[in-house]
């Protein structure tokens, strides 16, 4: 009995030797989870005396579990490089399509934009706007637009906040008349293609708090037929008025095919105190094609993509993955755990929400394996397998000497 209780002592110290080596080998492997050998005694119920008690026949490995406590950040600075400081588990797509889920950021961009682990997995998140609201709970491959340019949007609309002089005199009081150019600003504006097309608009004071705006200088005598809108301003300087309340600014884009656009013109801005004209705001919503430059992603998972026209648009928001039972998933290839029976199914949101931790952009979770700790685990080990290996040394020697018993 001796000998297989000894044996079995063997096969136990013998496993935990491999887990702890196993431990010493991944102190270094970014998102690694430290494993741990846990013994049982093994009893067999013929063996129980009559006063109930009875001893063991030896010891068996029940389990070898995983302790998913946080590892350290480390920063490096890398913009794919992602860090989860909480709980969750990136939710990756292996070349198989099957499902995994890692603690390990080290992303990269593959030729086609896709964000992929050095395995070839799919980072999986969920579409946004370009604004970075989610548009669905449907989990999609992140994908950068790497290949071609984002395209152009069209100018729409223009905010113009601009002071008036309100000692100005009226245009055609002076001789000769004030110079319609005077009192005017210009932006530049996009057409459907991204085209540039410079924007200028005019302003000229017709009666005392009256201002009239126009498109077109060269009609300095009445300008009629450019008039976009009349200004009507109160006694304390602040717009009273606009007719019509939303003037359009009608442009040509170089283009004939596309003619004649008309973005509107926000001018609620306008004031009309006693300075001297200056324009404070000037912007539009339109810009031409851009090539993809660099990303950045937020702690809440939102993946913001620069371009070369300067937009910067959201391209996506990494999703997390966290479960009931974390000790139930199944280690598999390239330091991913696999859902099993025992874990449950995952339960799926965005970072920073709920319980899910917050992502670090340009850092890594080191491994949270304790090297001094794993090194005294094995010599504790060793001891405990040369101490198996006497109990079956002794058994022989007790046998020996019964069978030379003469």
């Amino acid at each position: 009995m001796s000998f297989q209780t000894g044996l079995s002592g063997l096969n136990a110290a013998s496993r935990n030797l491999d887990v702890i080596g196993n431990n010493i080998a991944n102190a270094n492997t970014i998102g690694a989870k430290v494993s741990r050998a846990e013994f049982s005694e093994i009893v067999a119920a013929s063996t129980i005396a009559a006063n109930g008690r009875t001893e063991g026949i030896g010891v068996e490995v029940a389990t070898v579990s995983q302790q998913f406590t946080q590892g350290g950040v480390n920063v490096t600075g890398g913009n794919l490089d992602l860090a989860i400081n909480g709980g969750g588990f990136f939710r990756v797509t292996m070349p198989d399509n099957t499902a995994a889920y890692t603690r390990a950021g080290e992303f990269k961009l593959d030729p086609q934009g896709n964000i992929v682990t050095n395995a070839g997995a799919n980072l999986m998140g969920y579409p946004t706007t370009i604004t970075g609201v989610a548009t669905s709970s449907t989990l999609q491959p992140l994908k950068l637009p790497t290949g071609t340019p984002i395209p152009a949007n069209a100018t729409t609309s223009i905010t113009a906040q601009f002071n008036l002089g309100a000692t100005a005199p009226i245009w055609n009081v002076p001789l000769p008349p004030t110079p319609l150019t005077t009192y005017g600003t210009s932006l530049v504006t996009y057409d459907s293609q991204g085209a540039p097309v410079t924007a200028s608009f005019y302003m000229r004071k017709s009666a005392n708090d009256t201002w009239e705006v126009f498109s077109d200088p060269t009609s300095a005598a009445t300008a009629t037929a450019t008039t976009i809108a009349t200004l009507t301003f109160g006694v304390n300087g602040q717009l009273l008025g606009s007719v019509p309340a939303s003037p359009t600014l009608p442009l040509t884009s170089p283009n004939p095919s596309i003619g004649t656009f008309s973005p509107t013109i926000d001018m609620t801005g306008a004031t009309q105190y006693a300075t001297a004209f200056s324009v404070a705001d000037l912007k539009q919503d339109g810009f031409g094609p851009g090539d993809f430059v660099a990303l950045k992603i937020g702690e809440n998972g939102v993946i913001s993509a620069r371009y070369s026209n300067g937009e910067i648009q959201a391209a996506g928001q990494v999703a997390l993955a966290d479960f009931r039972n974390v000790q139930g998933l199944r280690p598999s290839a390239a330091g991913s755990w696999s859902e099993t029976a025992a874990s449950g199914q995952p339960v799926l949101g965005a970072p920073s929400q709920g319980k899910f931790g917050a992502l670090r952009s340009g850092a890594l979770e080191e491994s949270n394996i304790d090297l001094t700790s794993e090194l005294v685990n094995m010599m504790t080990a060793q001891r405990t397998y040369q101490a198996n290996a006497q109990t079956i040394k002794t058994q022989d020697q007790v046998l020996s000497t019964l069978t030379n018993l003469r």
